[in-house]
């Protein structure tokens, strides 16, 4: 039997999620990494900073996720709703896993400005709950929609024969989308369009300074 935590105890609890985030395991995957045993083609210099910017792209856009989803997961109304949060931010653990593993592999680093992202999302996503269920629901759906929208983007980008960074984008792209579609099946909530406008205007913020930083 589960006890209730005191907030002590839940505070500890978020630090120690934030704590896994920042500082991703590479173990923590429940999945292999897509395209592992393809092998690897980008091999000039200037291709190497071109795809690493981009997937540190990505694996920014993954820790702000979980920000996200922990924000509201905090402060759901309905306990279906709180499950749904914890489960897709446990499943976009292997994201943050995918896309650090491509770093590596080329010899790149994660976003110095992790932390940041991590807790203005955070943020975001408690403001977002405390809305109510539907709007938090609607919030993640249009999410998804965008980092979709920003996938299909730099799947155009990858060098042709970049197949292991293919292969990881593609399978999160369609992760993303089935996020996307069970929040709104839970019944989200369309967001008015100067909300969409402005979660476009703060996502093209963070491309950019996760892509140099």
């Amino acid at each position: 039997m589960e006890r209730d935590l005191s907030p002590l105890d839940q505070l500890i609890v978020g630090a120690d999620k934030a704590l896994r985030t920042i500082f991703s395991d590479l173990s923590s995957a429940s999945r292999p990494t897509p395209g592992a045993g393809l092998p690897e083609s980008v091999e000039s210099v200037a291709d190497r900073r071109r795809v690493a910017g981009l997937m540190r792209v990505n694996h920014a856009g993954e820790v702000a996720a979980q920000g996200l989803y922990q924000g509201q997961a905090a402060t759901a109304r309905l306990d279906g709703v709180r499950a749904a949060m914890e489960q897709a931010a446990a499943e976009e653990t292997d994201h943050l896993a995918w896309c650090e593993t491509r770093l590596a592999e080329l010899g790149s680093r994660p976003s110095l400005l992790n932390p940041l992202w991590y807790a203005g999302s955070y943020v975001i996503g408690a403001a977002a709950g405390l809305a109510g269920d539907r709007w938090s629901l609607g919030f993640v759906a249009e999410t998804e929609r965008q980092v979709v929208s920003h996938l299909e983007e730099h799947l155009g980008q990858l060098p042709v024969d970049d197949e292991r960074s293919r292969a990881i984008l593609e399978q999160m792209k369609i992760d993303e989308e089935k996020h996307g579609a069970n929040a709104a099946d839970f019944g989200g909530s369309e967001l008015p369009a100067p909300i969409r406008g402005a979660m476009s205007l703060v996502s093209k913020l963070m491309t950019r300074g996760a892509y140099w930083f």
